[in-house]
């Protein structure tokens, strides 16, 4: 069957990357625990099946079928409808595959759909990829609770729920567990983000996603974070640098649309033996 992978993270924000054009692969919940689990697989925050619209029965109403779309699954099997760092990783295998059309040294806007609807990528001269996150929406206040401490956040939609904090002592916080949230106002679950300014527009984020846990980075959640960081200051745009465990992004936020710009970076790649992918059925 030779199940082709390719293994990728955005920083440190890992994938195991699944080329399927013609929507061929039965990608059960199962092989994706399996897939992500670093010990009885290859390890990985999630899963991003490469397929084009026509094949993905939960795709948005109104995507032209042949669009590439980026499947991502979440560690638990879960299905997301976002993911930033995942966009990266997706756009770069596009281009550095020759799956969209592209000159020599030409830089290119990819169109990348997704649950959370299209999201535009631009690979830049530099291998880094710039996204248009589309608009950043805030949708209220709320809290959460890591162990007795509470913090009060943000809601924000960047596609995806968050519940985005400001924060002192970012770096002391003990994310093993599951911070605590209001399943009323999440009811699908949230990304928690926990900000710290550092410099003017300068913050440094650390994030325990939902479906996943602490990760090393997550992509919409940089936005998020950064949407909190400018509202508390008063301001609605603006453009932040954002460190995270995995490394440094630039997130910029604008009265229609917000862009996250980041690397890219491919590891290894190689096939899945048939006894396995038929044993994580």
């Amino acid at each position: 069957m030779a199940i082709a992978f390719l293994k990728a993270h955005g920083t440190e924000n890992d994938f195991v990357v699944l080329p399927d054009p013609d929507g061929d692969l039965d990608l059960t919940d199962s092989r994706v625990r399996a897939l992500c689990d670093r010990r009885r697989g290859l390890g990985a925050d999630g899963v991003l099946r490469v397929v084009r619209t026509r094949h993905v029965p939960d795709a948005p109403a109104g995507l032209d079928g042949d669009t590439w779309f980026m499947d991502y699954r979440n560690a638990d099997g879960s299905r997301a409808e976002m993911c930033g760092n995942g966009v990266r990783v997706f756009a770069r295998y596009l281009h550095d595959a020759a799956l969209v059309p592209s000159a020599p040294g030409e830089v290119v806007e990819i169109p990348i759909a997704t649950r959370g609807g299209m999201r535009p990528a631009t690979v830049n001269a530099d291998g880094t990829v710039t996204v248009n996150m589309g608009p950043v929406r805030v949708t209220g206040r709320s809290e959460t609770t890591v162990g007795d401490a509470r913090y009060p956040g943000l809601g924000i939609d960047v596609g995806n729920p968050h519940l985005a904090c400001v924060v002192e002592g970012v770096a002391d916080l003990d994310l093993t567990r599951q911070p605590g949230f209001d399943p009323e106002v999440f009811p699908r679950g949230v990304n928690l983000e926990f900000v710290e300014p550092v410099a003017p527009d300068e913050i440094r984020m650390r994030v325990h996603e939902r479906g996943v846990g602490e990760t090393r980075s997550c992509g919409t959640g940089t936005v998020a974070a950064a949407a909190a960081y400018l509202d508390a200051r008063d301001h609605a745009t603006g453009s932040v640098t954002v460190h995270i465990p995995g490394g440094t992004v630039q997130v910029t936020i604008t009265p229609t649309t917000s862009t996250l710009t980041g690397p890219a970076v491919f590891v290894a790649q190689g096939t899945l033996t048939d006894d396995w992918w038929i044993t994580h059925a």
